[in-house]
Formats: C-alpha cells, structure tokens, sequence
C-alpha cells in the first residue's frame, strides 16, 4: 500500500523548537530561553481569564469585536482594519497561505524569525533571505535580493534573535523601493519595549500605502504567549483577505478578555517597561566586563557572542544548564557562537551573571 505523500515542499521544513522550559534533576529552572515577559501577566488579565472559567462551552466572539476596539484605543488605529490571530504566528502564516504559493518567493532577512521560511514552505513558495550587515537588517540587500517571483518580503523589527532594529526613515525606503505587487510585512513584536526616536513599528506605512501589514503580539510586553494571542494591522483590502481565510473562532474568549485586560492595564505595561529599561543595559554591560559580545538591543533580550575554544557558546549553554539556567543556543539561526537571553527578574538575571563569571574564570 502506499501511503499519502505530503506536498512538496512541507518534509523540507525543519519543525520550530521552542524555548526548553525543563531540565532533569534541577531544583529551581529559570527559563531565559523565549523572551517571555519578566513580571508575567497584569494581574487585571489573570482576573478576566479566569473570570471566563464558567464560559468555556460557549464559542468566542469570531470577529474579536471588543478586543479590537481595545487595541484600537491603546494605539490609536482603525479597528476595522485590525485581524486578531492565535498569536503573530498564525497571522504569518495566513499571510504566505493568501499571496504566496509554488513558484514564488519569500524574502527576509538573514537572522530573520524562523517561523518565515516554515510559512513559506508550508505553502510550497520558497525562502529567500537577504545578508545582514554587522547584524543588522539590510534594506540594500533586500532590495537587491528582490526578484520578478518575490511577492511577500517580511522585516523583524526589531529583530528577533538579534535585537537590532532599523529605523522608520529605513523602513519607508524599503517599501518604496519595493515593487507595488510586493507585500512588506513588519513583524513589530518587541515594539512595545523600544524607547528609540528614529523607530516606529509601522502604522504610517500601513495607512499611507495598499501593501504593508504590521503585525503585533501580546506574548512579549503583556508576556501572554500561553494564550497565543496577536494582531495585525492592514490595509483594508488585506484585512478583508484574511478575514476571509482564518478560522472562524481563531482567538478563544479567554484569551480575549486577558488580552482586553492587559491592554487597559497601562500602568502595569509601564512598570514592565521600566523593569526591561533598566535590567537589559545592566546584563549587557556585566557580560561586556566579562570579554562578551552583547549585541546592541532594543528588545527584552540579548545576542551574547562567546569566542571561539574552550569557551563557547556550547559549552557556556551546558555549564548554565547544570546550575538550571536556561537560555536559547542560537546554531538554528545560523548564529553557532551565540546565545540569546531574556530579560528576566533581577534575581535571575544576577544568577547568570554570577555563573557565567565563574565559567569565564575557570580554567
């Protein structure tokens, strides 16, 4: 007998592995391995989550009305140009699922979010990545990577797993050297944390053109990734696509309502803020006066380069898991000498800087 064969394309795509949150044998695990938010949900989120406990036979709003409207107030955008999603993820793929297909291409750049080329093989239209300078994405080399078969390019910014970010004068020249019929997708996840003049996570670009969608999430700042909420913010003519090719009760009433909640919640949002203000220049400096590479970040988390020999990245990842530390190798990105480190509390954060001192000092 012969069994059903996948399209082609789909046994090309390598599984996205998460963040590990377990290690045998460790008392105490602290997880700094998936830029989850440091102080965990508003509290007012965690109220409206379980509020909805007596509910959970009765279908959620599909249309995600009242949480649209909520994101609507919190940035000032138009509601009815906003697609709520299982988490960005989702959005993502929808989006390479709409306007990508066999034969086409998918452009991002280099250390760009691996869930790009999953999206684009899933639908059998092939990843093409464009290289960064000095870490950093290249409008440049996009443009120059950009093809008669490119039809959707996407933009961390700020990047994951680097940190760096490009500025909104960069971004608009991107989508203005982009040909019309070329979907730019900015994937702003880490918004919320950037302090920088010259960023904007994209909303003048959706609204002043036809083809540019900013996509959003509440995992990070509002640290709901067990939720799997997120966002996008379109153009009228993209909204009403994807409205049209999501399922229909994508986005659960619980999470909904915790979304809602932790929008309303400025005052925690900010406290959330400040904590990363002050805890990410802090970590970057103690692992520079250790001989490490930090990264420049704008995010809730670092890029720390090892040198090559007795004291890489590999073997720093296996002496903090055995003191139940737990953080993100970077070899899947393509990034072998580094690892990545969420912005945790305090106390965490200091545990990782007391043991990699004691790795960088061994002999």
């Amino acid at each position: 007998m012969t069994a059903p064969i996948a399209r082609p394309g789909i046994m090309d795509i390598s599984p996205y592995v998460g963040g590990e949150s377990k290690l045998a044998d460790a008392q105490r695990i602290i997880k700094l391995s998936s830029n989850e938010g440091a102080l965990g949900p508003s509290p007012r989120a965690m109220e409206a989550y379980k509020a909805l406990a007596g509910e959970l036979h009765r279908y959620p709003d599909g249309g995600c009305t009242e949480l649209r409207r909520a994101i609507a107030e919190r940035y000032g955008l138009d509601a009815d140009r906003i697609v709520c999603g299982a988490g960005s993820d989702e959005l993502i793929g929808l989006l390479c699922k709409a306007y990508a297909g066999p034969g086409d291409e998918v452009l991002y750049s280099q250390y760009g979010f691996l869930m790009y080329p999953i999206s684009a093989k899933a639908v059998g239209a092939t990843p093409v990545t464009a290289p960064e300078v000095e870490l950093r994405t290249s409008v440049d080399n996009l443009l120059a990577a950009v093809t008669e078969r490119t039809k959707i390019v996407f933009v961390a910014n700020p990047n994951n797993p680097t940190g760096t970010y490009i500025s909104a004068e960069e971004m608009k020249r991107l989508r203005d050297g982009l040909p019309s019929h070329v979907l730019l997708v900015i994937d702003a996840a880490y918004a919320e944390f950037v302090g920088r003049n010259d960023y904007s996570a994209g909303e003048e670009l959706v609204e002043s053109t036809d083809n540019t969608v900013m996509t959003r999430t509440f995992s990070k700042m509002y640290a709901l990734g067990g939720l799997r909420l997120g966002w996008a913010y379109c153009p009228a003519n993209v909204a009403d696509v994807l409205q049209r090719v999501r399922n229909p009760f994508n986005v659960p009433a619980p999470a909904q309502a915790a979304g809602v909640a932790a929008l309303r919640d400025t005052a925690f949002a900010d406290l959330c803020r400040a904590h990363n203000d002050v805890w990410l220049p802090w970590l970057a400096e103690q692992l520079t006066a250790l001989g490490l590479e930090a990264v420049p970040s704008v995010a809730n988390f670092l890029l720390v380069r090892f040198p090559a020999g007795g004291k890489d990245a590999q073997a720093a990842d296996a002496f903090l898991r055995k003191r139940g530390i737990i953080v993100r190798a970077m070899a899947g990105y393509g990034l072998p000498d580094s690892l990545r480190i969420t912005i945790g509390r305090d106390d965490e954060l200091k545990l990782v800087v007391e043991a990699l001192t004691e790795f960088m000092e061994q002999s």
